[in-house]
């Protein structure tokens, strides 16, 4: 059984991130805290912080937080023995007190992301996108942070009520908060007030990446939403099952691209923005999405009615895209679109 460091791709696109002009520089010899370690984004991150540190230098110190530290050391493994990856307990739904020895830039990416977690954990769910959102606040307040990133979602946006085509920073849907479902988006809403109300109490500089439904090789193999299902089935080469007619409407960004962004709006952003992150002409509905999948691996697409549990956990919006402008006026364009992103998912997690 390979690992993510045996991929060439995966490699690739690490190396695509790593070697972005950025201002790197900047946290040079710095301490950087790090939420959901071990997820999609989280991970990636620190591969690209690890190979700076190795490839130039850098001396980036990583505080990375999970609960659980064999899961951690078994996806770190390359870097078991380095000084400047640490390893930091912590269950950001419960745990109110986080100890590290510095913090000048903190990212909070930890967050249940999927339908089965929702519906499974929904009181886990709202209390890490609120009470860890508060307790990483204070510790980036105690320690001074030069900035707090707050990895937030399209889906505090709601449900398109039909008077936009797509999400700009300023819109503002509708949620039915009397819904277990309501847990993720009105919690990710809340965890950007707390942001804003640090900024304002504390002096905090905090910036909001949004950032559309991922997919990429570092989704985690319990992931249910239907993107990670499709690819699972291209990857195994069956026929996809699509709970619905399909017709949902969704933006997509593929890891690589969604990192590349996030470190944009790091070193980029103004304080206090949210920016939006989505990929590269990537608005598909969900019969596109599996289409693409199934002919990539010479399979088909069938139809059937979800269980009443995953019904459960699945988003109500039927029209959910992002516009990117905000970020591109910036100066960020991403690589990949549907297609490429999709099959080097596919091609990295076969090899492994």
């Amino acid at each position: 059984m390979g690992t993510l460091y045996d991929s060439s791709l995966y490699m690739e696109d690490v190396a695509y991130v790593a070697g972005k002009d950025y201002p790197f520089e900047k946290l040079s010899g710095s301490s950087f805290v790090i939420s959901g370690a071990t997820g999609m984004v989280g991970s990636f991150l620190i591969d690209v912080i690890m190979k700076k540190n190795a490839g130039e230098g850098l001396g980036c110190h990583i505080y990375a937080l999970g609960r659980n530290e064999e899961r951690f050391l078994e996806r770190f493994n390359p870097y078991r023995d380095s000084e400047f990856l640490h390893f930091i307990k912590a269950d950001l739904s419960r745990d109110s007190e986080i100890d590290v020895p510095a913090a000048d830039y903190v990212l909070h990416a930890a967050s249940n992301t999927h339908p089965l977690q929702y519906s499974g954990d929904p009181v886990g769910t709202i209390m890490t996108n609120i009470m860890g959102t508060d307790t990483l606040l204070r510790l980036a307040a105690a320690k001074k942070a030069k900035r707090f990133i707050f990895a937030s979602s399209v889906e505090i946006y709601g449900e398109n009520t039909g008077d936009t085509d797509s999400f700009d920073e300023s819109y503002l849907g509708y949620i039915d908060c009397n819904t277990m479902r309501a847990g993720y988006p009105e919690s990710k809403r809340c965890g950007e007030t707390l942001c804003q109300a640090y900024k304002a109490a504390e002096g905090l500089d905090i910036v909001i990446p949004r950032l559309s439904r991922l997919y990429g090789p570092t989704m985690l193999k319990s992931d249910s939403k239907a993107i990670s299902q499709f690819i699972k089935k291209g990857v195994n080469r069956e026929d996809i099952i699509l709970k619905s007619e399909g017709t949902q409407l969704y933006s997509y960004t593929y890891i690589a691209d969604a990192v590349a962004a996030l470190l944009f709006i790091l070193f980029n952003g103004e304080n206090g923005e949210a920016y939006n992150i989505v990929g590269k002409d990537s608005d598909l509905m969900l019969k596109e999405l599996a289409g693409i999948i199934a002919s990539y691996a010479g399979t088909s697409v069938t139809f059937e009615l979800p269980s009443e549990k995953e019904r459960a956990g699945y988003s109500t919006a039927t029209r959910a895209t992002l516009n990117g402008h905000k970020l591109k006026d910036l100066g960020f364009s991403p690589e990949y679109d549907m297609k490429s992103g999709l099959t080097r998912t596919i091609e990295i997690i076969r090899g492994l």
